[in-house]
């Protein structure tokens, strides 16, 4: 099996901290997001190959990726942001066989080994949410395969959203759905894979719905974070090895060995990297990097890049890596 994972996205709604980095690299829990996905497809075992469609920052990206999953990988730039079905039709030369597709700027609970036994043509993951409004639903039939794709619908057709994994198994069909999607209209400037995948359906594809257990998006601050306090829950939760002084923990949270804390209450839902030093502050409901300063601060719902400073300043922030921000100790 082949895998693709298009991740060239600038990650606007995450500045300033996707300016630097890469928005799927950003970390919960201590971790990148793509960690998490990754270690579903490593525990797969059947992986001939990754296939990363990378753009922005895409020197970061190749350099991670290499060193962190062990899986043979090519990395194929996406110049010019043209949609999905633009991005996954980059890699077309280099698929030969079933392909799993994956956009990781979410963490999913999922049992991707079903990949290994289902009869159908390819397998679209979806999450049932009451804002379907939001999302791209997918209506399905009596057997629970797809009939078509419906974005941010008025009427209550599907509640099932699309969560960005699929398992295509006939993947000629799908790059002759590509191509076809290709020579059409734009959409705003863009084109999308599930027009492909509608246009393998028009011509007698069976592609089965699968609902996950879990979905958890990363890709704005508030999703972001409220996704740092679910892994937390889910057991990513840790206490460093020793606290200074007048420190206060509320579970949970996630802080490093090597993070100091002193006359500071941290937590809940709180990641904080190491060399992070929080003292006479409170802080909540936030991620904080590493090698950061955080004196005299009340914070709540932030998020604090690398090397940062953080002195009297109150509220919700969002400071990207290297910033430095003093407010008034009068307050």
């Amino acid at each position: 099996m082949k895998v693709i994972i298009p991740l060239a996205g600038k990650g606007t709604r995450l500045r300033p901290h996707t300016h630097v980095t890469p928005k799927p690299m950003l970390k919960v829990a201590g971790r990148p997001v793509m960690d998490y996905v990754m270690d579903d497809v490593q525990r797969l075992g059947n992986v001939e190959q990754v296939v990363y469609i990378t753009g922005h920052l895409k020197e970061k990206v190749e350099a991670y990726a290499t060193g962190a999953y062990g899986l043979p990988s090519v990395f194929v730039e996406q110049r010019v942001q043209d949609g999905t079905a633009g991005a996954v039709a980059l890699a077309r030369e280099y698929v030969d066989q079933p392909v799993l597709i994956i956009f990781v700027d979410t963490i999913f609970d999922a049992d991707l080994s079903i990949v290994n036994s289902v009869d159908a043509d390819g397998i679209i993951w979806t999450k049932e949410v009451e804002d379907y409004q939001r999302f791209g639903v997918v209506v399905t039939d009596a057997d629970d395969h797809m009939t078509r794709i419906v974005e941010k619908p008025k009427d209550p057709i599907s509640k099932r959203a699309n969560i960005g994994l699929y398992y295509i198994r006939n993947w000629k069909l799908l790059y002759e759905g590509i191509a076809h999607v290709l020579q059409q209209p734009a959409n705003k400037g863009e084109w999308y894979l599930t027009d492909a995948f509608q246009y393998m359906i028009d011509h007698g594809a069976k592609i089965k719905v699968v609902d996950v257990d879990g979905w958890y998006d990363a890709g704005q601050v508030e999703t972001y974070l409220d996704t740092n306090r679910v892994i937390l829950e889910k057991g990513r939760a840790r206490r460093p090895a020793t606290l200074g002084e007048g420190a206060v923990i509320e579970e949970p949270v996630y802080i490093e060995d090597g993070a100091v804390i002193e006359h500071a209450r941290v937590g809940p839902n709180v990641s904080v990297l190491a060399g992070t030093r929080i003292a006479h502050a409170s802080v909540s409901h936030s991620i904080v990097g590493g090698n950061s300063t955080i004196e005299h601060c009340t914070l709540s719902h932030s998020l604090v890049g690398d090397r940062v400073v953080l002195r009297h300043v109150h509220g919700t922030a969002s400071a990207g890596d290297d910033s430095v921000v003093e407010g008034s100790a009068a307050l």
